[in-house]
């Protein structure tokens, strides 16, 4: 069915890397990233691990894939031992961090003896449109220091997203170091203009939470760039688009540290299926596929996993993922 020479399949990847913990599914929107993390996720259960499929996607479609609701909370996935799944809740997760950026800015204007309410500064804060994906950070992490499985699962948002998403780690702490350098330069002139020992003496909350801030970053930064226990694993068609989405994302996963643990081909039209007398539009699809499949063997070359078909069938419930997670670790 396939042009490709697999020379290192996803079952081998996973078995020469018995201490994968962390896996990432990413690509462009409507590739099948939901799907595949969740085939992957089925495969380690299967394999007796015990195993937590979660979503990082605002637009969560775990539930509809499992027919089961798995939101806001680890659900025991029916019919899958050693499977749970969670839908992570979006809007708590941004109420929650708006809560403690409140108590943050509440008990610095108290240390800074600034007049102001928090309230004032909160809107300006979470107005960022890169506020969401923060929030989402933090309770992915935060997941992720629990380490209350063997194996964690994820489905991110888009490529893009993703990029952004996992790549907070690196610029929160850049950003986490110039506040301090920030900080100890206004702590010394605090010092050099009061008139006693005081300000000496005094804790410094801000610079406390600053200091515990760089160890969480530096913590999630380590993970995230281990390559015995982290993954990213990029989902494409055999289509120009989507390969062209991970042509101009898999250079900034390598510079950034986070291991590329290969590519998926979804969605591949079988051949042997598809007799002379197909339709016009079917036979076309083909041949446009087979040529995006060289192209995905030029270009990805030793880092293809698997290619999987497209089903006669729409992927969802526990029997299509068991179906598709023996295929990608066939």
């Amino acid at each position: 069915m396939s042009t490709i020479t697999i020379e290192k399949s996803m079952a081998q990847f996973v078995d020469e890397n018995p201490g994968l913990k962390y896996i990432f599914f990413g690509g462009k929107g409507g590739v099948g990233k939901t799907v595949l993390a969740g085939a992957a996720a089925v495969a380690f259960a299967k394999r007796g691990k015990r195993t937590l499929l979660a979503s990082t996607n605002p637009v969560h479609s775990l539930s509809g894939l499992l027919t089961q609701n798995v939101f806001g909370k680890p659900v025991p996935v029916q019919g899958v031992p050693n499977l749970w799944a969670f839908e992570i809740d979006t809007k708590d997760t941004i109420e929650r961090s708006k809560n403690e950026i409140r108590e943050k800015i509440s008990w610095f204007l108290k240390f800074a003896e600034i007049k102001g309410k928090a309230d004032e500064f909160i809107e300006s804060a979470t107005m960022n449109p890169a506020f969401e994906e923060s929030a989402m950070f933090e309770n992915m992490i935060d997941i992720m220091f629990k380490d209350e499985y063997e194996v964690y699962v994820f489905d991110t948002a888009p490529t893009a997203n993703a990029r952004r998403l996992l790549g907070m780690s690196s610029v929160y702490s850049l950003w986490v170091n110039k506040m301090m350098e920030s900080r100890k330069e206004a702590q010394a002139m605090r010092i050099r203009l009061s008139y006693s020992n005081k300000a000496k003496e005094e804790k410094d909350p801000l610079m406390d939470y600053l200091i515990d801030f760089q160890k969480r970053m530096g913590r999630a930064k380590n993970l995230l760039t281990d390559p015995a226990k982290t993954s990213f694993f990029f989902v494409t068609l055999p289509e120009a688009l989507p390969i062209a989405v991970i042509k101009r994302f898999i250079n900034w996963f390598h510079e950034f540290g986070i291991p590329v643990g290969g590519v998926i081909v979804n969605m591949r039209i079988d051949k042997e299926s598809v007799d002379a007398k197909a339709d016009e539009f079917v036979r076309n699809r083909i041949a446009m596929q087979d040529g995006y499949m060289k192209e995905i063997e030029q270009q990805f070359d030793n880092l293809v996993r698997s290619v999987l078909p497209l089903y006669d069938t729409e992927v969802r419930g526990v029997a299509m993922l068991e179906r598709m997670a023996d295929m990608l670790f066939a």
